[in-house]
C-alpha cells in the first residue's frame, strides 16, 4: 500500500529529495564520464594507455592467420572446398581490418597525449601569469 502525503509541505519535501538524488547522480556521472577519467592521470603506464589497441591488433592477428589456414586448405582439396574458398577470404578481409584499425588507433592516442600535455603547459603557464 502506498502512502500518499497529507499536507503541501511532505509534497514539497518529497520532490526536493527526489531533485538532489537526480542532480547528485548527474554529478557522479560527470565526474565519471570517460572523456575526463581517461586523460587526467598522468601517471598511468603503457598498458593503461594502449591495451585495447593492442587487444584489436591480436585479435586481428589471429583472424587474419586463421583466414590465411582456411584459404590455403581451399587449395588442398577437400569435399568442402567451396566452404573454404568463401570463409577464407572473408577470415582474411575482417582480420586484415581489425589489424589496421589497431595500428591507426596507436598514433591517434599519441596525438591526443600530446594534445592534453600542452594544453595542461598552457594552462599551468595562464594560472602563474594570472597570480602574478
Amino acid at each position: 500500500m502506498e502512502t500518499h502525503p497529507t499536507s503541501m509541505e511532505e509534497t514539497e519535501k518529497s520532490l526536493q529529495s527526489q531533485t538532489i538524488h537526480t542532480s547528485h547522480t548527474t554529478s557522479i556521472l560527470c565526474i565519471s564520464s570517460r572523456s575526463e577519467s581517461v586523460w587526467i592521470n598522468a601517471s598511468r603506464n603503457k598498458w593503461d594507455v594502449y591495451h585495447k589497441p593492442i587487444i584489436v591488433m591480436s585479435v586481428g592477428a589471429a583472424i587474419f592467420l586463421f583466414g590465411m589456414v582456411i584459404t590455403s586448405l581451399s587449395c588442398i582439396g577437400n569435399e568442402n572446398q567451396s566452404i573454404y574458398k568463401m570463409c577464407g577470404p572473408a577470415f582474411l578481409s575482417l582480420g586484415l581490418m581489425l589489424l589496421v584499425c589497431g595500428l591507426v588507433w596507436i598514433p591517434i592516442i599519441r596525438k591526443k597525449q600530446r594534445q592534453r600535455q600542452k594544453s595542461r603547459f598552457l594552462q599551468s603557464l595562464k594560472s602563474f601569469f594570472s597570480t602574478r
